[in-house]
């Protein structure tokens, strides 16, 4: 059975929703504008590349995202301390037991949720590298459990 709701243009969500709307609304014209400032800032760095290269082909350039650096850990580093912990470790660890002790080691208190499920997917991510060279999971659990080879 159908849930009736009974509407009504007095109702206090109305004008809620109507500010929400408005809001959303200036901001794709925000974002408008902002895309066609950066359309014109490429369209001038094609026109030096053509400068410096008239034969080069601006198409192939493919666009790409900048990649968010982790504030805490410089690149090479998030594994070799997830070693460290796992060399102190009295059994296998989670994942999460690893991220844990690994910011708890580094001094990090302050993380948010994506930060820390950032950290802890740069963790999952470097275990499953190396797993079986330097890393091994305990067999058939579930979540899995990391141990030193």
């Amino acid at each position: 059975m159908p849930h009736a709701f009974n509407a009504s243009p007095d109702h206090p969500a109305v004008d809620y929703l109507v500010r929400l709307h408005a809001d959303l609304g200036g901001k794709i014209l925000e974002n408008r504008k902002e895309a066609k400032r950066l359309a014109d800032t490429m369209i001038h760095v094609e026109a030096v590349i053509r400068i410096f290269d008239p034969a080069y082909s601006v198409r192939a350039i493919s666009a790409r995202r900048r990649q968010r650096t982790n504030p805490w850990f410089k690149r090479g580093t998030l594994f070799r301390e997830a070693l460290g912990v796992l060399r102190k470790a009295t059994g296998p660890m989670t994942v999460r037991e690893i991220t844990d002790a690994v910011l708890a080691a580094k001094g990090v208190t302050g993380a948010d949720k994506r930060q820390r499920l950032g950290v802890e997917a740069g963790v999952r991510s470097s275990l499953e590298d190396h797993s079986g060279k330097d890393v091994q999971t305990v067999d058939n659990m579930v979540p899995k459990r990391w141990k030193l080879a």
